[in-house]
């Protein structure tokens, strides 16, 4: 296949970063806070690069929706492998309401757009663990509940990509550098012809009650007696 790759690449709270709710319950705290790739869409990334490097594609463009932040992410992908970026430009209030359904449009008329024959996404509902051509179709093998299956699609497609399909690469130095001359386009969602509209409504964000601390017991006995005292048994 001598086509073009359309790559999701999402700015979220760093990983490692403890995430803090804000006080009126709206939302999270995000100001001053670290922020980088989604550690699927790495995966995402790598995955559509590994496929040109082995020349079944020739273009692999990253995509991002969100805020200027966003264009750090893009550089990302593009220090990473990927020719170009395409930021869809979202702030303020839409940015907030932002949600899958909306950036689903986007990512439809972008693809429809730059005529991508895939479309490679963290996950989400493929879980992908191995990509393959297989002349033109392509190979997807899946992990379901008891193990892999294996399908067979034609393009253009649309994969999500599970944590063992591979493990992205570090963007060195001199990649680094070279992505800063990657061309990242600009679009609005109504150049896309995309209506921003939120359907969700948030009404409360609340942090995850605190585990409570273990009790060690010495018998198997004494371990019934405290499930039945807890109610569960």
């Amino acid at each position: 296949m001598s086509g073009r790759v359309l790559v999701g690449v999402k700015r979220v709270i760093d990983y490692a970063v403890k995430i803090r709710v804000k006080p009126d319950n709206s939302s999270v705290v995000t100001d001053g806070v670290k922020h980088s790739m989604n550690p699927f869409c790495e995966i995402a990334v790598e995955e559509a690069v590994k496929l040109k490097e082995k020349k079944l594609i020739k273009e692999v463009v990253a995509v991002s929706c969100g805020p200027q932040q966003a264009q750090e992410t893009i550089r990302t992908a593009l220090a990473m492998g990927a020719d170009r970026g395409i930021h869809v430009e979202v702030s303020g209030k839409d940015y907030e309401t932002l949600g899958p359904l909306q950036v689903s449009k986007i990512m439809a008329a972008l693809a429809k757009k730059e005529e991508a024959q895939l479309v490679i996404l963290g996950k989400q509902g493929t879980f992908a663990s191995e990509v393959a051509f297989d002349g033109d179709k392509i190979k997807v093998v899946r992990e379901i509940d008891g193990g892999l299956e294996t399908i067979m699609i034609s393009s253009p497609a649309v994969i999500t990509a599970d944590l063992r399909l591979n493990t992205p690469r570090y963007a060195t130095l001199p990649n680094i550098m070279k992505a800063k001359k990657k061309k990242i386009a600009n679009v609005k969602p109504a150049d896309l012809g995309v209506d921003l509209t939120s359907r969700l409504e948030v009404l409360r964000v609340d942090e995850p009650p605190q585990r409570e601390a273990g009790v060690k017991v010495e018998t198997v006995d004494d371990l019934v007696s405290k499930l039945k005292d807890a109610g569960r048994l």
